[in-house]
């Protein structure tokens, strides 16, 4: 995403998110493993928070300059947004992550966290937040906390920031001071051992979300390979919860590969493909799971319906039939295909090859689908005659029927006129 789009979108965040409800992400977190950026998991952000409407717009990711600027706060949205148009407008001249922070001091109750795997990660305006920092060489980890002002993780610096509050009405409240040091510990342990910034932010994002009740999603971004969780977890509607981090979110054939998302999974305890027990995959660890890249990472885009579920079911779907089929347009929908026949998804119809956008460089394939009219659940079925026979048959067979009553009804008098004659 080029910077002049960058800045249009984000003032287009503030027309937005002016018409919903006040929101704020009170959890926010940059984790930098590898400064160089080499390492394809070495930089990675998220938000979450118990207030509803955690849409995307809690944080956002410039694919080309490898950063993102995450809001919060305790003002309201449009004061949190105009200081990210600040922030991006700083990043636009080259200014350091510190100074871009900064501008959220600017605005009452505003706070940014903002970072990339070369820039470091700084942040300001209203915060209580932990720096953690892991050197290079003898792997000790010092784990400071802020408050006020700017708060910095250098350049070229090993570690994170970690933002924690408790939300007004979370039933946990009171818990965030002691979970935000204990989870900046564990940050810590995990950058020492080598794990890789993405894993690292989807087991911090799970201590949080159980310990703190700051759970809604929100969600992650990869900062140098460009992925996002996009809508995994927001909501679907605005003044609604995202959903919770600590909870179910699918369920895994670890022998064949087969998966489902929820809520369709609770029909399942066992793979219908090859009989074994399903794992539960939480929602945290899907996170991690879609950030993370590997041989066998996909992204998976969905369009054409926003049906509850399927986005989820549907990446599930593909992700295991690249694993057994690799990139293939017709293998994909036909494994698509079936997964609507056995009412694995549901309101859509079946999809074609050129339904499939497969771009197995950057391990990415698109499904459109088609919604079906009306509140029908399935497509109807591909019958190896015609169905013009078929309602011929049906009046053919309603016709007789009625014959039948007909002689059941006046059987009695048919037969005195039979008789009669």
């Amino acid at each position: 995403m080029k910077f002049k789009k960058f800045h249009t979108f984000a003032v287009a965040l503030i027309i937005l998110l002016m018409t919903m409800s006040s929101v704020a992400a009170t959890c926010n977190i940059i984790i930098i493993t590898d400064p160089t950026g080499s390492d394809p998991n070495g930089a990675a952000a998220g938000s979450m928070s118990f207030a509803e409407n955690m849409f995307q717009s809690t944080f956002l990711m410039s694919k080309n300059n490898h950063f993102a600027v995450l809001s919060g706060g305790t003002g309201s949205s449009d004061t949190r947004l105009e200081s990210i148009v600040d922030a991006v407008a700083s990043l636009e001249n080259n200014a350091s992550a510190a100074s871009a922070a900064a501008s959220a001091s600017q605005y009452k109750g505003a706070r940014l966290l903002v970072g990339g795997p070369s820039m470091g990660a700084a942040i300001g305006g209203s915060f209580d937040a932990y720096v953690i920092t892991v050197d290079e060489y003898s792997n000790d980890i010092k784990v400071t906390p802020y408050s006020s002002g700017v708060a910095t993780l250098q350049p070229g610096q090993k570690g994170a920031i970690i933002h924690l509050r408790n939300t007004e009405g979370n039933p946990m409240y009171g818990t965030a001071n002691s979970v935000r040091k204990e989870t900046a510990m564990n940050i810590g342990k995990m950058i020492r051992d080598g794990y890789p910034a993405t894993t690292i932010l989807s087991e911090a994002l799970g201590e949080v979300a159980k310990d703190a009740g700051e759970k809604y999603g929100g969600g992650g971004v990869n900062l140098v390979s460009g992925i996002s969780t996009t809508d995994m977890f927001t909501p679907r509607d605005m003044n609604e919860s995202g959903y919770p981090m600590d909870e179910e979110y699918s369920k895994v054939c670890d022998d064949c590969g087969w998966a489902i998302g929820y809520p369709a999974a609770e029909s399942y305890d066992k793979c219908p493909v090859c009989g074994a027990d399903l794992r539960i995959v939480y929602a945290y660890e899907a996170l991690g799971n879609a950030l993370t890249v590997s041989p066998n990472a996909v992204s998976v885009s969905v369009y054409g319906s926003d049906k509850p579920g399927l986005a989820s079911t549907t990446s599930e779907i593909v992700i295991a039939s690249v694993g057994k089929y690799g990139y293939d347009a017709s293998a994909i929908a036909g494994s698509i295909n079936r997964g609507i026949d056995n009412g694995i998804l549901m309101g859509v119809d079946h999809v074609e090859p050129k339904d499939i956008n497969v771009k197995q460089g950057s391990k990415a394939v698109g499904v459109y689908y088609n919604a079906l009219p009306g509140d029908r659940s399935s497509p109807p079925w591909n019958l190896p005659i015609d169905g013009n026979i078929l309602n011929i048959l049906g009046s053919i067979q309603t016709a007789v029927g009625i014959i039948l009553i007909l002689l059941v009804v006046f059987r009695s008098r048919l037969l005195k006129s039979f008789q009669s004659r």
